[in-house]
């Protein structure tokens, strides 16, 4: 597995049960301010990896889940949001600023 992933699923873990990130946010944390798509990659991924990790949590820089067709079907991210109190209204999270987590503070 790419010590990058790795890194990327250590900060998932640690998204709180309610809140959002974006894959973007995730990148800076790690250094690596140019390389959202490639969290958005490991996104992909960790559903075969670990399916445990709360890939659903990350979003695109405008609240936007952009990742929903990497999920079983094409309504379970929304779901598992939704299951965790995040109102999500045309693929796009209400309140986006209120729930961000910021995974470097």
């Amino acid at each position: 597995m790419n010590e990058f992933y790795l890194k990327v699923y250590e900060i998932v873990r640690k998204i709180p049960k309610g809140r959002v990130t974006t894959y973007g946010a995730i990148a800076q944390c790690l250094g690596a301010n140019r390389s959202a798509r490639l969290v958005g990659y490991a996104m992909n991924l960790s559903h075969q990896f670990d399916p445990t990790i709360p890939a659903h949590r990350v979003v695109n820089k405008n609240g936007l889940l952009t990742g929903k067709h990497h999920f079983s079907t094409p309504t379970q991210m929304q779901e598992l949001l939704e299951a965790e109190g995040i109102q999500v209204k045309n693929n796009q999270i209400k309140n986006f600023e209120k729930l961000f987590w910021n995974p470097c503070e």
